[in-house]
């Protein structure tokens, strides 16, 4: 295979890339939400207990933690198109391993497997995008990414609805495999292969590290969210997994100082204000809205009576709006070089202003969402779920973009994965935290409604575990009074869950206003850090120039074999 020089800036093909790329998450945003869909079938299908429910769900959690970092370092090492290619492949083999699984561990193994593929897939997707765009290109390409990873949202309830109204439930994993194989081709003949220059050392101390302990903090905090934040086991693990992750930390830093070895995370990037403040607010992002997007299809479903598809039309608004938000926050931020018509001009709103006005917009739309109630119509549901996206569009995309502009080519990989593990496991908190808060609402509001003085205790305490428990008992029992308590427990709960999603998303608009960098940086400039290893290799796809590639970087094209 020869080289050839893919130059940033010019040519349509990388535009071509970057649909691959879109549909490559697309294929891992819609995973995410078909298997709550089909937990009620699985239970009784595959003759499954409530603990391997719970298992199918943080199997994937719990290896795409672990993965993250390590599958970033390789990618920058062994070629990143030629990993993804694999991840891609083994995330179809996977799905199907899925949807003809006959027992749960067998279940069970497979969305392990998914989810190492997924670990590669998140990172690798937006390792590339500095290598393959200008500073003034990459607003639109994180835009498009950043989109494509969203629209799996309402797409997985809508689909997955359809085809469990229709179908047996496998058929919500194959749903995965034609738009793997789309990705797959389409990553084949329009990406081109990147890398950094040197050869693969594994920091295998760092790597067990790392991988350890983001498993044990995820679980810890899952386990919390199921059995209450006191639960020894869950406090022990979040505490383990913590310690661990200090222990990486000192390792990474003393790995720095002998300056011997690949260390797996270069800490020096934290230096960057775009990567530290980038990542630490796109964490918060990831804690705000996976909150939201896990507890509204529960009250479409359970509150408002609507079926799975019908809940997933619901949650087009938030897409539209953050479409209209995408729009926007590249048309601030992208620049005109020397050459496109006039001279070089900066753009018309710096990254704090359109990050922190994103999040002003995000905390305003969750704060009149907390008026939600179980008479709320369509139009107010669809008007704070649209102007909720529309600020999500215009914070998401600054921060991923103040994140990766700190990162040269070399190092895209890990650094890009070390920004993806961050959010993941801010998600994960986000949904054990605002699920703790929702379900504490929610029993207590229950416990306390004069609607349920008649209802039998037994009854009441089955009601208690969830809403979807509440309503199925209500209607076992003909009970309008339980029906209806149910209800406006739950919208209580989902009020204050909206409150302080509301509360994040302002803290995260003051800081991004204070902090942020008002432009992307550049690698070893002033707001960026470029690799260490990179340091004086004229030749290197990050040495010199534009941040993460502008200018030459040298790529293996795949088309050109």
């Amino acid at each position: 295979m020869r080289h050839v020089e893919f130059t940033a800036g010019g040519g349509s093909r990388r535009w071509w890339a970057l649909g691959a790329l879109a549909v490559s998450v697309l294929v891992v945003g819609l995973d995410l939400f078909v298997l709550s869909l089909a937990l009620p079938t699985l239970a009784v299908d595959l003759h499954a207990s409530t603990g391997d429910l719970q298992w199918f769900v943080d199997a994937y959690s719990l290896v795409l933690a672990a993965a993250l970092l390590p599958a970033g370092l390789v990618g920058d090492r062994v070629g990143r198109k030629k990993l993804l290619m694999c991840a891609l492949a083994v995330f179809g083999a996977a799905s199907a391993a899925c949807a003809y699984a006959s027992s749960p561990g067998e279940l069970i193994a497979a969305r392990a497997v998914l989810g190492l593929a997924a670990a590669v897939i998140m990172p690798l997707a937006l390792a590339v995008l500095p290598v393959m765009f200008t500073p003034a290109e990459r607003p639109k390409a994180i835009a498009i990414v950043g989109g494509a990873t969203f629209l799996g949202y309402p797409l997985g309830p809508i689909l997955g609805g359809w085809l469990l109204d229709h179908y047996w439930w496998g058929s919500v994993f194959l749903i995965n495999v034609p738009v793997v194989v789309l990705a797959l081709a389409a990553v084949m003949f329009l990406l081109p292969e990147s890398r950094g220059t040197g050869r693969l050392r594994i920091d295998v101390i760092g790597v067990l590290l790392s991988s350890a302990g983001l498993a044990i903090l995820t679980y810890g905090v899952i386990r919390a969210g199921q059995y209450g934040w006191s639960d020894v086991l869950a406090v022990a693990a979040m505490a383990a997994g913590a310690a661990l992750l200090g222990l990486f930390t000192a390792w990474e830093r003393a790995a720095g100082r002998r300056g011997r070895g690949q260390p797996l995370v270069d800490l020096s990037l934290f230096a960057a204000p775009g990567f530290t403040w980038g990542t630490a607010l796109s964490t918060m992002i990831s804690f705000a809205l996976f909150g939201l997007t896990f507890a509204m299809p529960q009250f479409f479903l359970d509150v408002s009576g609507l079926d799975s598809m019908a809940s997933g039309i619901r949650m087009l608004p938030l897409i539209g709006g953050l479409v209209v938000g995408l729009g926007i926050g590249q048309r601030l931020q992208s620049t005109r070089k020397a050459g496109d018509g006039g001279p070089g001009r900066p753009p018309v709103l710096g990254m704090r202003p359109v990050g922190a006005g994103g999040f002003a917009v995000m905390a305003a739309a969750l704060a009149v969402g907390t008026a939600t109630s179980p008479a709320s119509g369509a139009g107010f549901m669809c008007t704070w779920f649209a102007v909720t996206g529309l600020g999500l569009g215009l914070a998401m995309p600054t921060m991923l973009n103040a994140a990766l502009s700190a990162l040269a080519a070399e190092r895209s990989g890990s650094g890009s994965a070390l920004m993806t593990a961050a959010r993941q496991v801010g998600a994960t908190i986000g949904i054990a935290v605002l699920g703790t808060v929702l379900n504490s609402v929610y029993r207590s509001h229950l416990a306390a409604s004069h609607l349920t003085a008649s209802q039998p205790p037994a009854a009441l305490a089955a009601a208690k575990s969830s809403v979807g428990a509440g309503v199925i008992v209500a209607a076992r029992l003909g009970s309008a009074s339980l029906l209806t308590a149910v209800h406006i427990a739950y919208a209580s709960g989902v009020d204050l869950m909206l409150w302080v999603c509301a509360a994040i998303a302002a803290a995260a608009a003051v800081l991004a206003a204070v902090f942020l960098p008002r432009r992307p940086g550049r690698p070893g400039g002033p707001a960026g850090i470029a690799p260490r290893e990179a340091a004086g290799d004229a030749g290197g796809a990050g040495s010199g120039g534009d941040a993460g590639g502008a200018g030459s970087a040298e790529l293996d094209a795949a088309g050109a074999e």
